[in-house]
């Protein structure tokens, strides 16, 4: 379960932590200011959770308005719908709404350590034609990982090397 905490911007008022939507929504309605009014806006803040879901309300701006959505992403979506939607949205800059369907984001995503291993594995799916076998060890395979990173770019997601490319 991820851990919030909703910081009042009014410097008067106390905040609170919470896990749900719904306790949100209760808890929120108690606080009030040194004088005895409501606050109504508050920063919210990740506290503790998956690094994967840390990931995610980074990418989509976590705030008042988004959080409860992605409260149900979080729990919701699996693991590789987040970070199809994290690189999308994070990285390529894809306007994209959590209530969107997930099918409409086009990244091309590989779990592979580097652009050098990525062509590797360009070369040995047959990307670049039938290769004999007698060449294969003449390839540089870094300058096609240079070609490669004019298109593709390197990320670090929880602890996951990924290469990606937007469309």
């Amino acid at each position: 379960m991820t851990t919030f905490y909703a910081q009042p911007y009014d410097i008067t008022a106390t905040g609170f932590y919470f896990e749900t939507d719904e306790e949100y929504q209760k808890k929120v309605k108690q606080v009030t200011n040194d004088f005895g009014g409501p606050v109504e806006e508050f920063e919210i803040q990740f506290i503790d959770g998956n690094q994967l879901d840390w990931h995610l309300c980074e990418a989509f701006g976590l705030s008042q308005a988004s959080f409860g959505q992605l409260i149900e992403a979080a729990e919701t979506w699996d693991e590789w719908d987040k970070i199809k939607a994290i690189i999308a949205v994070g990285e390529c800059g894809v306007d994209f709404d959590l209530d969107d369907n997930l099918d409409r984001l086009e990244v091309d995503i590989y779990e592979v350590d580097s652009l050098k291993e990525l062509a590797e594995q360009f070369v040995d799916d047959g990307l670049y034609g039938e290769i004999p076998d007698s060449l294969v060890n003449y390839l540089d395979y870094d300058a096609i990982a240079r070609d490669l990173g004019m298109d593709y770019s390197e990320i670090k997601i929880a602890g996951r090397r990924l290469v990606y490319r937007c469309d």
